[in-house]
């Protein structure tokens, strides 16, 4: 089941990434009081009232750096950039955040947004920022004049109002849905730009269905392509890549992430391509990132293998490279792969859809609690605040990724060393390759 996307839009330093990691409950935004200090997008998965969604947290919407450079001259630009954002942000998310600063009042910037999410008829919500008192919250009644209801009062650093607004967030998100019963197997493509996606995806239809260019970032639209492999329907879907943390360009292309981010949204397993020529990088640790954080599966490619010289040690080279700067997804399988001559371009098709029925894999509460019992005793928890930690009960929970819940008298107290050391645990006795697994925490007087 694909979560509904909710987008963080809005002018430079009006505390986006603040509110964004106030309400995922995490700093995981990089926070400055600087203009512009966001360069990538964020993505998370958060909850409330029961009812999970993805929030994407985006760049400021500015002009050109020469227009930044002089307030006057910055707007028309601005409000050019933001007519070119703004289209993918609204059209690809189902309910948007606008933030704005109650304190700066209305710039004439956030009427061309507000123009533009008027026409669209997509669910928004002004949120009106930095109101940290009765003074600033009368100020935030001035963006009524952007006619899109009711300005949602609240303080990102202080957390105020914040509570009022996710209850507005859920009422507006579409009803929950199984998406698109398409295929046995939704496998998305992704990666850097360039890294050879669009060939990947046409060396498995036999057929030239996605555009192929030497220029990075052709592809801006997820493009659907179904396919037959032993029996079973799969449903590729080919992403635009992802730019490296400083390169992403004005325009549409600012909001490729997004596009991506709802892509794997609606995937089983994702195929991550890594550009063989250059290595691991650190944006491809931060799609796989994205990847884990949507929940799916995934499987390495290291694509272009027919151009470096393949010897032994290279390989080894690579393998180390592979377990050393994507260590956080140790169970991630991988290939070297090309796209040109279709070299383990199958057999990486092949892992992918046998991740998918992995995932389904259902585990018996006996079988769970026979193995919590066993791990309880070789490496009890340690105490916090000098108190012991008492696990009850372990269940495994009806999910889109396996999902385990864990009831304990304390949830908040268990370290997240021993939350990893559970999760070890349970891939050692139930192997899981290939997809990440959800461990939840509750508390057993509920």
């Amino acid at each position: 089941m694909a979560r509904s996307i909710v987008a963080v839009v809005g002018r430079p330093n009006v505390g986006k990434s603040t509110l964004f990691n106030r309400l995922v409950g995490e700093r995981l935004a990089i926070v400055e009081d600087l203009p512009g200090t966001t360069r990538d997008r964020l993505y998370a998965t958060t909850e409330w009232r029961g009812r999970e969604f993805s929030l994407v947290d985006t760049g400021g919407l500015e002009g050109t750096p020469t227009a930044r450079s002089n307030r006057a001259a910055a707007i028309p630009d601005m409000e050019a950039a933001v007519r070119r954002q703004a289209e993918v942000a609204i059209d690809e998310s189902d309910v948007v955040l606008f933030v704005v600063d109650a304190k700066a009042g209305v710039l004439p910037v956030e009427h061309e947004v507000a123009d533009r999410l008027r026409r669209s008829r997509k669910a928004a919500i002004v949120v009106a920022n930095k109101v940290d008192g009765w003074r600033s919250e009368a100020q935030s009644a001035e963006f009524y004049e952007l006619g899109l209801g009711d300005p949602a009062p609240v303080s990102a650093l202080q957390g105020t109002g914040t509570g009022d607004l996710l209850d507005r967030v859920v009422e507006l998100l579409p009803p929950e849905t199984s998406g698109e019963i398409v295929g046995d197997a939704r496998i998305a493509i992704v990666g850097r730009p360039n890294v050879g996606k669009s060939s990947f995806l046409n060396s498995l239809t036999g057929d030239e269905r996605a555009v192929v260019s030497e220029t990075p970032g052709t592809t801006r639209d997820p493009i659907d392509t179904l396919i037959e492999r032993d029996g079973k329907r799969v449903l590729l879907i080919d992403t635009a890549g992802i730019r490296r943390r400083g390169r992403v360009e004005e325009g549409i292309e600012k909001y490729a992430l997004l596009r991506t981010v709802h892509a794997l949204e609606r995937a089983d397993v994702a195929i991550l391509l890594v550009d063989a020529t250059e290595g691991i990088v650190d944006q491809d640790m931060h799609v796989a990132g994205y990847a884990i954080e949507a929940g799916v599966g995934l499987v390495l490619a290291v694509n272009k293998w027919d151009a470096v010289d393949r010897g032994a040690d290279t390989t080894a080279r690579f393998e180390a490279d592979i377990a050393r700067e994507l260590h956080f997804a140790p169970w991630m399988p991988h290939h070297f792969t090309s796209a040109k001559s279709g070299r383990n371009v199958e057999p990486t098709l092949a892992d992918a859809v046998g991740i998918v029925a992995t995932r389904l894999r259902r585990v018996s509460t006996g079988d769970l609690h026979a193995v919590l019992t066993e791990a309880l005793a070789a490496h009890p928890p340690p105490t916090a605040r000098g108190k012991p930690i008492r696990f009850h009960h372990v269940t495994q929970a009806d999910a889109r990724q396996p999902t385990f819940v864990f009831f304990v008298d304390r949830p908040d107290a268990v370290h997240f060393s021993y939350q990893r050391y559970l999760e070890n645990t349970l891939r050692k006795r139930f192997p899981y390759p290939g997809t990440p697994i959800k461990l939840q925490f509750r508390s057993a007087y509920e």
